[in-house]
């Protein structure tokens, strides 16, 4: 009973905490790190079949502005985050595989940079170890490791003071709620200073468990759509999603497009055409307009998926210049008032 009485008030406390603190806008681009190639890892990852002549890539929807560059090259990342700030971004989330992984590997440089151009970085916490048999213990003892190693930097993404991770469906899924709860639990314990988890799943029974919730993608609801459909679409899902926060961290995901045809997954595919951009403006239109805490973009450089904002030889500079456009906008808002809870 003494031990039910400290699990309650521990997660009372971080939810009181959560909801008095005032929320800083910020946006959020997802970020992979698991790019190589020969001249700097002294092989290809990621990239697949590279055709320089013609300018294609097998692996990826469109080719990139700077090639089939490395992730572990610090032009590149610098290049990224220069790139990302005259944009207006105040960060990035970086898909995160496991602890000594290549996009781990990474972060120092990912944080250093980060530091440099004064914006954030925290990890999209993308499966539970062990493979095949994920547990609470495995998921405990990667969120020590990330605490003790990187959650200290200055560049690391807090509100309050507290670090903040952001947990991916099939994460999320793997454990399930109960698992997450108490893997939450053990950790807020671990460490009383407070730890914000941020949940990919728009639901009441999400909000109650994480400090936030989020999606990763929306094309498996805006696929095939419109102009017109895409914002009749927004108007209803966005301020959903803020709603069902509530006094937690609302997040919203808008994405330029989305086209994964290259990649072999089954037929047929959840694309959502890019409409020479007027996808991207519709959904930000629409993500101001339901007044979130923070707005997310799928993605910086997701080129398997066709989702990047980071220039392309087909998209040019487009979605980075709307992306300045927007960001100016809702950085100035003032901070989501948070309902009564």
């Amino acid at each position: 009973m003494r031990w039910l009485k400290r699990t309650i008030a521990i997660l009372m406390l971080a939810a009181s905490t959560l909801a008095s603190a005032t929320i800083q806008r910020e946006v959020l681009a997802f970020y992979y790190a698991w790019y190589g190639n020969p001249q700097v890892t002294g092989k290809w990852v990621h990239w697949k079949d590279v055709d320089e002549a013609k300018k294609t890539i097998a692996s990826s929807t469109h080719w990139p502005v700077l090639g089939p560059y490395d992730s572990h090259d610090p032009k590149i990342v610098d290049q990224h985050f220069r790139w990302a700030r005259q944009a207006g971004l105040t960060g990035f989330i970086v898909s995160w595989w496991g602890q000594n992984g290549f996009d781990d590997q990474g972060m120092p440089l990912m944080l250093d940079t980060a530091k440099k151009y004064r914006m954030k970085v925290t990890i999209y916490y993308e499966t539970v170890p062990p493979r095949g048999n994920p547990t609470i213990e495995g998921a405990v003892n990667d969120f020590v490791y990330l605490m003790d190693r990187y959650a200290n930097h200055p560049a690391w993404l807090k509100v309050d003071g507290k670090p903040v991770f952001f947990i991916y469906g099939r994460a999320l899924n793997e454990l399930k709620l109960d698992g997450w709860r108490e893997v939450i639990r053990q950790l807020r314990e671990k460490y009383p200073q407070g730890i914000i988890f941020m949940g990919d799943q728009i639901s009441q029974a999400a909000a109650e468990i994480f400090d936030g919730i989020h999606t990763y993608n929306v094309t498996g609801r805006t696929k095939g759509m419109s102009p017109e459909q895409l914002r009749s679409w927004a108007k209803e899902f966005y301020p959903m999603t803020v709603k069902t926060a509530g006094t937690k961290i609302a997040a919203v995901t808008i994405i330029p497009g989305y086209d994964d045809h290259k990649l072999g997954r089954p037929e047929p595919r959840p694309i959502t055409d890019r409409h020479k951009g007027q996808t991207y403006a519709i959904l930000w239109e629409e993500a101001i307009s339901a007044n979130p805490d923070w707005v997310l973009i799928t993605s910086w450089n997701e080129w398997h998926e066709g989702s990047e904002i980071e220039p392309s030889l087909e998209d040019g500079t487009r979605a980075l210049e709307q992306t300045r456009q927007f960001t100016r906008k809702f950085l100035k808002m003032k901070p989501r008032g948070r309902p009564a809870s």
